[in-house]
């Protein structure tokens, strides 16, 4: 009778014992799997994210007065600075105080270099478009104009639209060349989506592990706005693109 009892104890016991081994093992390789996917690189203060070469950051005047070489010159574990977008203008009137002097010294110091317009929805799309292309003049290895448009400021979602839309369309037509929209993942879902999915996407969206999640492809993925970079005395917006050298070279302008 002991016998039996024992052999139905080991028939109930060693199957509960492998389930318990299985689910622990799922539960570790989930952990790892679901572990955030970015490595510390101490010098720029922040996590960067992994499998992606080419890292950049965006500024304005808050960053104040700007060192480009020493923007340039920084590096951390093969990371480079790649690229900047400097803030250029605002609705309908407004030129950033710092963009002449960060436009001018960011080329100087062999740093490819966009120009964004912070869009003010509740404004004709047309005339902050002429704002841009008085106060913005390309040149050849600079990124596409870029449309930072974050906010309704009480617009609706059809105006939204179709001043943005202006926006996109005189720039096209004044440069030649398909400007980038930015924005964050729930301004595009809400108010963007299914209209202008065409366009490159500068996405920001922080503390996600990999990537942006967004349904759409994306361009350029803003990662971060806490980072430090030699030669500014204020935190910097980082940024990684979505690709490698030779394409980030036909982003540019010939």
């Amino acid at each position: 009778m002991a016998k039996k009892k024992k052999g139905i104890l080991k028939t109930i016991l060693i199957p509960l014992i492998l389930l318990a081994v299985i689910a622990t093992v799922v539960y570790y390789i989930n952990e790892f799997l679901s572990r955030p996917k970015f490595v510390r690189y101490p010098a720029f203060g922040i996590d960067l994210p992994v499998n992606y070469t080419i890292h950049g950051i965006d500024v304005s005047r808050y960053q104040h007065n700007i060192d480009w070489k020493a923007v340039q010159a920084m590096e951390d574990k093969k990371v480079k600075i790649g690229f900047a977008f400097i803030k250029a203008t605002e609705g309908l009137g407004r030129v950033d105080n710092g963009f002449r002097k960060n436009w001018f010294n960011a080329k100087a110091a062999l740093v490819p270099r966009g120009a964004y317009h912070f869009f003010i929805s509740s404004k004709s799309g047309k005339a902050q478009a002429e704002n841009f292309i008085e106060t913005v003049k390309l040149s050849k290895g600079d990124l596409p104009p870029v449309l930072d448009i974050e906010t309704a400021n009480g617009a609706s979602v059809a105006d939204i639209q179709q001043r943005a839309q202006d926006w996109l369309l005189m720039i096209e037509k004044y440069y030649k060349v398909k400007p980038i929209i930015y924005t964050n993942v729930d301004f595009y879902e809400n108010f963007l989506e299914g209209k202008f999915d065409d366009y490159p996407l500068w996405v920001a969206h922080y503390y996600v592990k990999d990537k942006p999640r967004i349904k759409r492809n994306w361009l350029i993925w803003q990662h971060n706005e806490k980072g430090r970079v030699n030669g500014i005395d204020a935190f910097v917006d980082f940024n990684v693109f979505n690709g490698d050298s030779t394409a980030f070279k036909k982003l540019l302008t010939k």
